[in-house]
């Protein structure tokens, strides 16, 4: 799907980013820009499962830039994808689209929240921002179900691009329970975001 393929998506694309200011963590906030890790966890199996049938879309990056140095150039790139991506993609269960209950996968014009994720990944590392900066990310929102989402790790905060609102937010003004998320040094590997309280691993899927 080309990015600027549907002329009413890119209008609300253009809408959001000129009238939204750069993401920038509220004084509540400012103690803690950056999610905290604690190793490592399993990744979830859609997550697998994507990368056997795309080993191509899950090979570590050869940059070291974990942290994405923003210009504001770059933040108008980040606010318009999320909000063209957002208004592209009717969101549609994985059951109603592919009869399972979790597929993840490149999205045309339909899907949930961790295609909505696979895809502003793939257009942002295209347009040049550090793929090792762009983690998917699995939550709990405030109904404590699992919500997918991606993390844009940048050397001002951890910043949450969601396919449920335009506004991009510092992870700790979401709202949201961070779960895990993938590997800066490889992205088939999967980070804890809270304390790993068994041998197991952090749990959680992401459907919504």
């Amino acid at each position: 799907m080309g990015m600027f393929g549907k002329g009413a998506a890119l209008a609300l694309g253009l809408l959001a980013a000129l009238t939204m200011g750069t993401p920038a963590a509220d004084a509540a906030s400012n103690a803690k820009l950056f999610a905290k890790e604690y190793g490592d966890t399993l990744p979830p199996i859609g997550f697998v499962e994507f990368c056997q049938r795309n080993p191509d879309s899950c090979l570590p990056a050869e940059g070291r830039q974990r942290r994405a140095a923003m210009t504001e150039e770059k933040w108008l790139l980040v606010r318009m994808v999320n909000a063209f991506v957002n208004g592209s993609v009717a969101p549609v269960t994985d059951e109603t689209l592919y009869g399972t209950p979790e597929y993840w996968t490149l999205p045309a014009d339909a899907g949930d929240c961790e295609d909505v994720v696979l895809l502003k990944k793939k257009i942002l590392t295209s347009k040049g921002i550090p793929e090792e900066a762009l983690r998917i990310t699995v939550v709990l929102d405030e109904h404590a179900e699992g919500h997918a989402v991606l993390t844009l790790v940048t050397n001002r905060g951890d910043f949450i691009l969601d396919n449920r609102r335009n506004e991009i937010r510092n992870w700790a003004a979401t709202g949201y329970t961070l779960l895990k998320r993938q590997s800066a040094k490889d992205p088939r590997k999967w980070v804890a975001l809270e304390p790993v309280r068994d041998g197991s691993g952090v749990a959680g899927t992401a459907s919504k």
